[in-house]
């Protein structure tokens, strides 16, 4: 089965390429750096031996990041690769990581690239994030005795329906994990469903509720809301999608016949829609400043759009809410814990499924508001901003969420330190 997929992919190697191209036209970064994902790169032979972790994009380096700052203390003798397969994910792993970590583009999951990959680092553990599962990487290590953490692993209903239409190959691939950390009992069981081995689960929790808000960006935040306006309620609509967007504005229209002060703050999920987004707030007659340009936020301004990148835990700090976006419409949602962190009230629509034991939770706790369309938004909204007491009453609610559930770093650290000693 294993052959099959090798032919098909490089079949699909010029598409791929093509829709580099495609996708440079509004983010020209993509049409940057090919060789990387080829396996051509330089590395240090010195630098051998050291730990790989593979993050896909911006989500997924956010969820990183404490692990690789952990593993940068704990082993200070070996070299940290971070790979992503995005710009957004670079830039990301160079704005939140210090230097001496190298990055380099994620290898095409065919054998040359692999091997190229592989011939030139040399790694002692490959930790793979979430749901990045690559049959012949996994293949790679496997024979080379690399240990294999699939660390934070989580499996939704709807990804474990599309693994079993290729139950074969998932099953091979699954064998070649050496570990696979999930996040809670649900993910465990579907991944055993696909054929994983009880021996190779590890239930750990999730990393991300062990983010911490340096005071630094505390900081930050409030002087960007005294810039914004300290007066005004503000509300912040974080990773929108094409089709969520309309409805938030038409939200807001309701928002402010109700509060004509407010701001919304609008980060749309991928840069490549900045401009666009900007052209639509436009378009609907509001009022736009841009982060990006560093226009002023008067007080006529209707719409701060976040048009940068590796900046939402900011805007979270300034606003008062939070909406989660990629719920609207179904997309899964996004990571609620960064907002629930700075003690944000949350509200999200209701295609969560991407996120569902992190929901639960929230859920449980009274902590969030699920919305499902733009008149029960701009309801809750409303009410937020007139109930103060409910506001900080939710806030609260989430950060003792965040607080209770801590303690997966740790997990994860435990079971790294016994693959490198096995593959030692």
């Amino acid at each position: 089965m294993r052959i099959v997929y090798c032919f098909l992919t490089y079949l699909l190697i010029p598409v791929v390429l093509l829709r580099l191209l495609w996708r440079s036209r509004l983010a020209p970064a993509y049409k940057k750096r090919w060789p990387e994902r080829f396996g051509f790169f330089k590395f240090s032979t010195a630098d051998q031996h050291g730990i790989w972790v593979h993050v896909v994009s911006v989500g997924e380096v956010i969820a990183a990041v404490p692990l690789i700052q952990a593993l940068s203390k704990q082993y200070p003798q070996k070299k940290l690769i971070v790979t992503t397969m995005t710009p957004t994910g670079s830039e990301r792993v160079r704005s939140n990581l210090p230097k001496e970590i190298f990055h380099v583009y994620t290898p095409y999951d065919i054998p040359g690239a692999i091997n190229r990959f592989l011939n030139k680092v040399k790694p002692d553990l490959l930790i793979l994030m979430e749901t990045e599962l690559w049959p012949n990487i996994l293949h790679a290590c496997k024979k080379r005795k690399i240990p294999t953490l699939l660390a934070n692993a989580r499996l939704s209903a709807k990804s474990t329906k599309g693994y079993q239409h290729f139950q074969p190959l998932t099953k091979q691939m699954l064998a070649c994990l050496s570990v696979i950390a999930a996040q809670a009992k649900p993910d465990a069981e579907r991944f055993i469903s696909l054929g994983a081995t009880e021996a190779q689960i590890k239930i750990t929790g999730n990393m991300k509720f062990d983010l911490q808000v340096p005071a630094s960006l505390q900081e930050s935040a409030e002087i960007l809301r005294q810039k914004l306006g300290s007066h005004r309620p503000i509300w912040v609509a974080a990773s929108t999608h094409e089709g969520e967007d309309e409805i938030l504005l038409r939200a807001f229209k309701k928002i402010r016949l109700e509060f004509p002060e407010s701001l919304l703050i609008l980060v749309p999920r991928h840069p490549e829609r900045f401009n666009k987004v900007a052209q639509l707030c436009k378009k609907e007659g509001f009022r736009l400043a841009r982060r990006s340009t560093r226009e002023s936020c008067l007080d006529n301004t209707a719409i701060f759009l976040g048009d940068t990148m590796g900046e939402l835990r900011l805007f979270f700090g300034a606003a008062d809410l939070a909406f989660i976006g990629g719920s609207l419409i179904p997309r899964g949602g996004h990571n609620m814990l960064e907002a629930a962190a700075f003690g944000l009230p949350i509200l999200t629509g209701p295609h969560f499924f991407n996120f569902l034991e992190v929901a639960r939770l929230l859920q449980e706790a009274d902590a969030i508001r699920i919305v499902n369309n733009e008149n029960e938004l701009a309801e809750q909204v409303i009410l937020l901003m007139k109930e103060t007491n409910l506001r900080y009453l939710l806030g609260e609610r989430c950060q003792q969420v965040v607080k209770a559930n801590r303690g997966a770093l740790e997990n994860h650290l435990t079971i790294i330190e016994k693959l490198l000693c096995s593959g030692l």
